[in-house]
């Protein structure tokens, strides 16, 4: 296929000829195209269907505001799907497919929904799919499923890596254009640290897609020139191809940064793109204006698009839509566009100035007064029906019609912090609203000053301010003599008598339905964009929100600032998912977290288990061990007869010093702290501020102002940020700080009646193990392995004689390396978690699988804790009645009746003869295991009134796997409950 409406000129490189692909068929292009700009000078005006009626469309702009022309890029697993034509930068070998249609492009059989749009009008799906009820689930939604969405997935994993990124500046300046250039000369040479951010790949905003002149040069040779000037100053950031996607708190700004999404594939070590988090001291928003329609009938067919936008096609890309082109306009704007394209040879057949004292043209016919009623063509624009000022009609003959209904500054970065845009009647648009993000101006365009002169001053006056508000000699650059002519405008939003006149041209919203909308009572802009989905598209109502307020305020009898406008949120363009999980994906989705003896339990062959973020081992299988039972039943036999090492970092770890720390755990943890003595730790029950249970653990006084609070694993970080908000923000005034150590101490539990006499031969002689030198619930700061400074905590978990003992992390592996060698002489065993948690079961531990986020005190058989005689966190609201009813959960132990039987945790409880449903539950399994010590399956379980029901039979049944048989109600204490062996 032929360039055959490719110009002269622009700014391509036209020596250099690069291949596309587009729907199968092959074309050629020039360096500096974009797959938009390489299709129209190929004679492509159709590049997509809209979402609903699926009619034939051709891009409506130049830039990312584009809501047509929407295509799905690359071949294989770098399939990009709903990327805009418009900002595709063009490379060779580049493959692209129109989206949106079925079998093809041309032949859309979905088109069909245009011929009963009566059926689809605004909020359709509100009325409709509701009889008769089973047809829902088996008709309408697999319909609409298969017709929803835009773009496919290539189901594949992208081959490519995103990055983030952290960038700090004194000013960030949000577009290149003149206001951006001239701020970023003046802020730069000023010698603030500046960041200059724009979207485009070349700098210079509109000055690219004019042909002003900047004193005497081009307008775009004055971008390249002002380009490389603040290149050479070592203290500007020049950020091309990157978009700022949101404005956040504190001055702090998310940009995405395209880096490679212009070349085939990536360059080695190369990201295809950065997400920035930038903090900036000030900002300027210099993000320019979008160009606005007009809407009249049949205002969608591809050719017909922004009077700017063709401007910029033939300006900078040297191509044009068709040989034959109209204008359509309510300003001097649209005359600029028809002298542009009659310098570039295109014929301009009519401008149609809906202003009776429009201004003549030199080259072309006005048609002053006019309007456009209808067009013709259906892929694309053939000729417009025309209405002139005496109401005699008719056609004009056009391949493509600029419209240009003024212009809107793009104000969608000043309202992602709630402000909202005001109504500016000089310019007949909205403009940035009083409340702005922390630290942000708006410069040119973007604040309504549409002159480039306007724009120049206003970007070097804001910059020379900001420098002198931090403390800098502004230094103001010279700046060129620039055009500065005034605003000619008359107000025209839509033609009156349309019937299918579209607003919001991708989600396919009319002028009929916003009076629908208004018809029903959707009033108000929120209510109006979500019942007929106008601004909800990608381009979030760049270029039709203005144009649907216009039609409200019409239809309301209102004006427009009366009818108001949506606000904007992030992201600013649509942005990949990619870019915000950045490098966070597969096995680094999230951080592994190894344990201390990691390194020392693969090399003994140990199966491994997520546990959060950390890996433990499971269990340790030996030769001859086929299935994972025969190992976890070994671990806690070996254990419970002689002794076992577990390591139990993960477990969290937070110091508590201070002059005040006890009275602070005295407030955190429902039971008394306030007079444990040095050396002795106590268990603890935190809750949560409704006095539901948070976490159990327990805290070591190792002096008068210092504690060691441990946590669960699963709750270390949620403890750690509970605890810091009640230092901070209940309790300030305490004299308290606290630091999570859980990296900083590796331990390990070391369990079993000969745990003592390990521990003795590891620990160094000056210390004292005997039961009365260093009892149950004892702590202190003990040294080991000839002065190696460690902790030593006198706690079980298994209901055994057991320590723990900690060492600084980096003897982690040296540490459980000497403590199995001096086990060897008691045939000591290394268990897993599997073992940890059978034994607590065994035991009766409440952990994860109990302190469910639905449990009490109370629930959990530890009411008596929840001490009256202080205050506590939650304490109040554990004693509501609904939490203490008299039938309330209680922690219970079950045993099959038939011990061969399973006891599936999950499983729920009913009394013998009741139905099998939610009204006559009992209660639920929570935990549950095979005891290798009692050589049958046992469980914990949450029943109705448990502590009264001992010895009960109830049925246990889980219909889920099929397991249905009785259990008895016993003690949740299996083994050793009075607790004499870990007093021993």
């Amino acid at each position: 296929m032929t360039q055959v409406n490719r110009l002269k000129g622009g700014l391509i490189d036209q020596s250099r000829a690069i291949s596309f692909r587009f729907d199968d068929k092959w074309m050629k292009g020039h360096p500096g195209d974009t797959l938009a700009s390489a299709l129209l000078a190929n004679g492509v005006r159709l590049m997509g269907r809209s979402f609903k009626y699926h009619r034939p469309r051709g891009p409506l702009s130049a830039g990312s505001e584009e809501p047509n022309a929407i295509v799905e890029l690359r071949d294989g697993a770098r399939r990009e799907p709903n990327t805009r034509a418009t900002t595709a930068e063009l490379f060779d070998g580049l493959t692209a497919q129109s989206q949106n249609r079925w079998p093809s492009l041309a032949f859309d059989a979905l088109s069909i929904n245009d011929r009963l749009s009566s059926f689809f009008a605004a909020g359709f799906y509100y009325k409709t799919f509701m009889w008769p009820a089973a047809f829902w689930e088996k008709l309408y939604e697999p319909i609409i499923r298969r017709a929803a969405g835009l773009g496919s997935l290539s189901l594949q994993a992208d081959p490519d890596s995103y990055d983030k990124g952290y960038l700090h500046c004194d000013l960030l300046i949000i577009g290149a254009g003149p206001a951006g250039l001239a701020a970023a000369l003046t802020a730069g040479e000023s010698g603030l640290n500046v960041i200059l951010a724009d979207e485009d790949s070349l700098p210079g905003g509109r000055l690219n897609a004019e042909t002003f002149a900047m004193g005497q040069q081009p307008g775009h040779d004055w971008a390249a020139e002002t380009a490389e000037r603040l290149a050479a100053l070592p203290n500007v950031r020049l950020m091309t191809r990157t978009t700022v996607l949101g404005a956040f708190d504190h001055g702090i700004y998310g940009a995405l940064e395209r880096v490679s999404d212009h070349l085939p594939v990536p360059p080695e070590g190369k990201p295809r793109q950065i997400l920035w988090r930038i903090y900036s001291t000030r900002a300027i928003l210099a993000a320019g204006a979008t160009e606005r329609p007009i809407v009249f009938e049949n205002n969608d067919r591809p050719g017909i698009m922004m009077a700017g936008a063709l401007r910029a096609y033939a300006n900078r890309w040297a191509t044009t839509p068709a040989q034959e082109i109209a204008v359509f306009t309510n300003n001097d704007d649209g005359h600029r566009t028809a002298r542009d394209l009659l310098a570039k040879g295109v014929t301009v057949t009519a401008v149609i100035d809906t202003r009776p004292d429009a201004p003549k043209g030199t080259g072309y016919e006005v048609i002053a007064g006019g309007t456009i009623t209808n067009t013709s063509g259906r892929l694309g624009l053939t000729k417009v029906e025309v209405t002139d000022a005496r109401g005699n009609r008719r056609s004009v003959t056009c391949g493509a019609l600029g419209v240009s209904g003024g212009w809107n500054p793009n104000v969608s970065l000043t309202c992602h912090q709630r402000g909202r845009p005001t109504w500016n009647a000089d310019i007949h648009a909205f403009v940035p609203g009083g409340t702005l993000p922390q630290g942000m101006v708006v410069a040119g365009a973007a604040n309504g000053l549409f002159s480039t002169h306007a724009a120049l001053t206003s970007g070097a006056d804001i910059a020379a301010q900001i420098a002198a508000d931090l403390g800098h000699t502004a230094t103001r650059p010279d700046l060129p003599q620039a055009e500065d002519t005034p605003l000619a405008i008359t107000p025209f939003w839509h033609v009156q008598g349309a019937k299918r006149a579209w607003v919001d041209q991708q989600n396919d919203v009319t002028a009929k339905d916003i009076k629908l909308a208004h018809q029903e009572n959707f009033t108000s802009v929120e209510h109006l964009k979500r019942y007929t989905t106008l601004g909800m598209a990608t381009d979030q109502g760049k270029t039709s929100n203005t144009a649907g307020m216009a039609i409200m305020a019409e239809v309301a009898g209102k004006s427009i600032p009366e009818v108001g406008t949506t606000m904007f949120r992030p992201p600013y363009t649509p942005t990949a998912i990619g870019a915000f999980a950045g490098r966070a994906r597969g096995k680094d989705f999230r951080p592994t977290r190894k344990t201390p003896s990691h390194f020392w339990a693969e090399e003994q062959g140990a199966v491994f288990v997520e546990v959060g973020m950390w890996l433990r081992a499971q269990w340790f299988p030996r030769a001859g061990e086929t299935h994972w039972r025969q190992s976890v039943d070994r671990e806690v036999l070996q254990t419970r007869a002689s002794v076992g090492i577990c390591d139990v970092t993960t477990l969290g770890k937070i110091d508590v010093q201070g002059a005040d720390a006890a009275a602070f755990l005295n407030k955190i943890y429902c039971n008394a702290f306030a007079k444990l003595p040095v050396g002795r730790v106590r268990y603890g029950l935190m809750l949560r501020e409704d006095g539901i249970a948070m976490d159990d653990g327990t805290a070591a006084r190792l002096a008068e102002d210092h504690f060691v609070v441990t946590t669960t694993t699963a709750n270390a970080v949620t403890v750690y940020r509970h605890m810091e908000f009640v230092r901070q923000c209940l309790c300030p005034d305490m004299d308290v700080q606290l630091i999570s150590t859980t990296e900083a101490w590796a331990q390990f539990s070391v369990a079993g009646p000969n745990a003592r006499k390990l521990l003795q031969k590891v620990v160094d002689p000056e210390f004292d193990l005997s039961n009365d030198g260093f009892p149950f619930m004892a702590c202190g700061e003990i040294t080991v392995c000839g002065g190696l400074p460690a902790r030593l905590f006198r706690i079980s978990f298994s209901g055994e004689l057991a320590y723990e003992i900690a060492v600084p992390t980096r003897y982690g592996d040296a540490m459980i390396r000497r403590l199995m060698e001096a086990g060897r002489e008691f045939d000591v065993v290394a268990y897993g978690t599997e073992a940890l948690g059978v034994m607590r079961i065994e035991k009766g531990h409440a952990a994860g699988n109990e302190l469910n986020g639905t449990t009490t005190a109370l629930n959990l058989g530890m009411g008596k804790m929840v001490s009256a005689n202080k205050d506590s966190i939650g304490a109040v609201l554990s004693r509501r009645d609904g939490l203490n009813a008299p039938d309330a959960l209680r922690l219970v132990g079950l045993r099959p009746v038939d011990r061969s039987k399973p006891v599936p945790a999950g499983a729920h409880l009913m009394t013998k003869g009741s139905p099998v449903d939610a009204a006559h539950d009992q209660g639920y399994v929570t935990s549950a295991c095979y005891s290798p010590n009692l050589g049958h399956s046992i469980a914990l379980a949450f029943l109705k009134s448990g502590d009264t029901r001992m010895g009960e039979t109830l049925r246990l049944v889980s219909p889920l796997t099929g397991v249905e048989h009785d259990v008895e109600v016993v003690s949740a204490h299996f083994v050793d409950p009075e607790g004499e062996r870990l007093r021993a």
